[in-house]
């Protein structure tokens, strides 16, 4: 299981304490797709047990972000850092071992498995002995641990002898969102975690990303559009636009209004205009 980070004396929750080594830091990242220049030198820093919202509107490069920070696609440029240390992903595998897991839109769960079996789909846990050694997977070990990691982020979640298929959407973000924090050290990413779900699921799993933060120490990068989501559980917030930073703001200072504006290229906090297309050529 992911260990748990504790606050540092009375800091705040969300604030890291000063000196602290973040838990991301992305310095001037690119990326073209052939004409295309998707990332035009993007900075990003997570600091240690933050929900930081990476917003932004369609084309500003947040999926290309995200897809780059899980290994699936590979920078031009700039610096990828994780606890300090520069990392380099030419593979989803490389940033899961850097302690960086994803939640996608899609879940990418597998239906006809229990969510015990999903927690440990590519990492099952063996039986002992030569059981094990013959590719017998030890159902009952990991049924407990399933129990066990979705009842620290309670989440009321049936484990067993229940196909991931026949669970609400709430239930089945939450074995998403349990698989990545048993296995994320480091960060923990949710792309429009609350996207299709009703006001009671929303609701319960603004509450998991919480939980990631307040009570496992996990770092939690947002990606979502949903402002409202953005404020109920978010420190602070980076914005996006035309693949370039244009605001990276504590949510206790902004409120909607300055995010659109940022996201659409009104003028920025300071009083500066964010690039405009005009720019850009």
């Amino acid at each position: 299981m992911s260990p748990s980070t504790e606050p540092a004396g009375e800091q705040p929750v969300g604030v890291a304490p000063t000196g602290a080594v973040p838990a991301l830091k992305v310095t001037g990242v690119t990326k073209s797709y052939r004409h295309v220049q998707a990332l035009r030198g993007v900075d990003l820093e997570v600091r240690p047990a933050e929900v930081h919202a990476l917003l932004g509107d369609n084309g500003a490069g947040k999926s290309t972000l995200m897809k780059i920070l899980a290994g699936a696609v590979a920078h031009d440029g700039g610096t990828i850092e994780v606890g300090g240390v520069e990392r380099h992903f030419s593979k989803p595998a490389d940033a899961q071992a850097a302690g960086i897991e994803t939640v996608y839109q899609d879940l990418a769960l597998a239906p006809s498995l229990t969510p015990g079996e999903n927690l440990f789909l590519g990492r099952e846990i063996m039986r002992k002995g030569w059981l094990g050694k013959l590719g017998f997977v030890d159902r009952k070990a990991m049924s407990e641990a399933a129990i066990q990691q979705l009842s620290q982020l309670g989440a009321r979640t049936p484990t067993s002898h229940v196909e991931v298929e026949a669970l609400s959407g709430g239930q089945r973000q939450a074995v998403a969102v349990a698989r990545a924090s048993l296995w994320g050290t480091a960060l923990v990413m949710l792309d429009e975690p609350t996207a299709a779900l009703g006001v009671a699921q929303t609701t319960s799993v603004l509450d998991l990303v919480r939980r990631l933060r307040d009570e496992r120490g996990l770092s939690v990068l947002l990606v979502s559009h949903n402002l409202p989501d953005v404020f109920a559980v978010a420190d602070r917030a980076t914005v996006l636009r035309l693949g370039e930073n244009v605001l990276t703001t504590d949510i206790a200072d902004v409120d909607s209004t300055d995010l659109i504006s940022a996201m659409t290229g009104g003028r920025s906090l300071s009083g500066h205009a964010g690039p405009t297309a005009k720019d850009q050529k």
